[in-house]
């Protein structure tokens, strides 16, 4: 059985069971170097146009050779695209935003819209073309390559609400939305458009999923309340799904969000998402078997691994038990691609990554 078989066994896609639990998996920087030397394989990364996307969509090669079922392909930066230095280690994005690499991720220390106050100053910011030429040429690449043996994931996490308040502060886009200000819906529509396009090249380009999302939830709520989400997000996300099923009517949909976003997994069901991610652990309403008792057969899942303790403390009994929990409540009858609920960190060894490698293997 091939990797992408496995995967589409689980997700309902190919008759059958998978004959074992598949698995997915993102890298860190020091881990991807750290491999990548141990398995002689070029550190290969591909530079997103919203730079923590990067590593979801790097190290193909090296994560299917370390056991990964899948692989992750998204938009880079465009070919024409030139980073200005602002100052010292602070430089521009294709968005506009000014952007500043930390130990762990890259930080955002100014938004080209972060003084908005009308929807004149929406019109005047212009968004990047999403079809720009280069931005998809690794992931043409990728998919010719493991295409055939591994499932496919289209990236274009930071969808709809994320990008929109990336671009101009969290605080101002919360009280513009909350206030029902014009420009927020000037500024949604723009960031609708170039999400679209770039989901929808990814599908012409053959990817077997497209990975939607936004961080909607804290560790004990919505950011938004479920209302909200369904007035000014819902309508969205409905358009851009039936625009992709219109390119491949065969197309999953994955939606990612952290946090405890249990109220909106019926919307999510109803919308024609396949595939719920990351099922971030010790959030309310993310217990596997809750999960798999009330939802089991109407949605999928993918994640659920705890890499914020977990992992970093390096037990490995513990992580055998855990993933072992998942295999037989979220992957009993398939239904669950098992992955870390975030990208592993450099607080996770090495040894500990091979040994939930190792793990995962044994889980029919």
């Amino acid at each position: 059985m091939t990797s992408r078989e496995r995967v589409l066994r689980a997700f309902g896609k190919m008759a059958g069971k998978p004959d074992r639990v598949p698995i997915q998996f993102d890298l860190c920087k020091s881990l991807i170097e750290h491999f990548s030397k141990q398995y002689g394989i070029e550190s290969d990364y591909s530079i997103s146009y919203y730079e923590d996307l990067s590593y979801r969509i790097s190290a193909n090669e090296l994560r299917t050779k370390m056991g990964s079922d899948c692989i992750v392909v998204g938009g880079e930066v465009a070919s024409d695209f030139t980073s200005q230095k602002i100052r010292d280690n602070v430089a521009t994005n294709e968005l506009g935003m000014h952007m500043m690499p930390t130990s762990l991720y890259v930080e955002v220390v100014k938004c080209p819209l972060d003084g908005v106050e009308d929807a004149k100053d929406v019109e005047a910011y212009n968004l990047p073309n999403p079809r720009a030429p280069g931005r998809f040429e690794k992931a043409k690449r990728d998919i010719a390559r493991f295409g055939k043996d591994y499932f496919v994931i289209g990236d274009c996490e930071i969808s709809l609400f994320e990008m929109a308040w990336h671009l101009t502060g969290l605080e101002n886009y919360m009280m513009g939305l909350a206030g029902e200000e014009d420009w927020v819906e000037a500024l949604n529509d723009k960031v609708e458009q170039f999400s679209t396009g770039i989901c929808e090249e990814l599908v012409k380009a053959g990817v077997d999923a497209i990975w939607l999302g936004e961080d909607l939830g804290s560790q004990v709520s919505t950011l938004i309340s479920p209302s909200m989400w369904r007035q000014f997000f819902r309508p969205r996300y409905e358009r851009l799904i039936k625009k992709l099923k219109a390119i491949n009517p065969g197309i999953i949909i994955i939606m990612h969000s952290d946090g405890a976003v249990a109220p909106l997994l019926d919307d999510f069901i109803e919308m024609g998402i396949g595939v719920f991610n990351p099922v971030q652990p010790n959030v309310p309403g993310s217990d596997p078997a809750e999960l798999a008792q009330k939802y089991g057969g109407r949605i999928n899942f993918f994640g659920g691994i705890d890499q914020q303790g977990l992992l970093p403390a390096g037990n490995i009994a513990a992580i055998e038990k855990e993933m072992r929990r998942y295999a037989e409540t979220l992957g009993k009858n398939g239904g669950y691609l098992m992955a870390p609920a975030h990208i592993i960190q450099a607080d996770v060894n090495p040894e500990t990554v091979e040994a939930m490698l190792r793990i995962a293997k044994t889980l029919t």
